[in-house]
């Protein structure tokens, strides 16, 4: 993904601020962290579409990571305004690769992509994605084109 271009014209954005319970001892934002903000990207994606994740639990619908590739280019700050941009990268029929950002204002400080497969979380088994969240996602992914 490159880095100029931004994610916002086809996803979603979620404002994040930095708080002193995000950060390690020299005041930086420890690394586990921007995985917990990529995350409220996309459930963030998700509410944008329609879909809230407890009623989605609820009708044996989840959403679980597979692998993250991430790579962490500046560190952000105590007090620090960051943008989550989430897009989806690639679809299948049960699984979905976003591509996410962590943004200072302009100045990209986490590149991401981010697997996840729709399960059946009482069976922890692999399901095809409902036709109408697969039908939302394949749309963007044709709006990115």
């Amino acid at each position: 993904m490159a880095h100029s271009t931004s994610l916002r014209n086809v996803g979603q954005t979620v404002s994040v601020r930095i708080y002193y319970e995000d950060t390690d001892a020299a005041g930086i934002v420890y690394y586990a962290n921007y995985l917990r903000f990529i995350e409220r990207g996309r459930t963030e994606f998700l509410r944008a579409l329609g879909h809230d994740q407890n009623i989605l639990m609820q009708e044996g619908i989840a959403f679980a990571v597979r692998s993250v590739s991430a790579e962490f280019l500046k560190p952000a700050k105590l007090d620090d305004l960051l943008t989550v941009e989430t897009a989806v990268a690639s679809l299948g029929r049960a699984q979905l690769t976003f591509a996410q950002r962590v943004l200072r204002d302009t100045e990209v400080l986490l590149d991401a992509k981010i697997r996840v497969v729709c399960i059946d979380p009482g069976r922890g088994k692999a399901i095809p994605m409902p036709r109408l969240i697969h039908d939302q996602l394949a749309a963007l992914t044709k709006a990115a084109q």
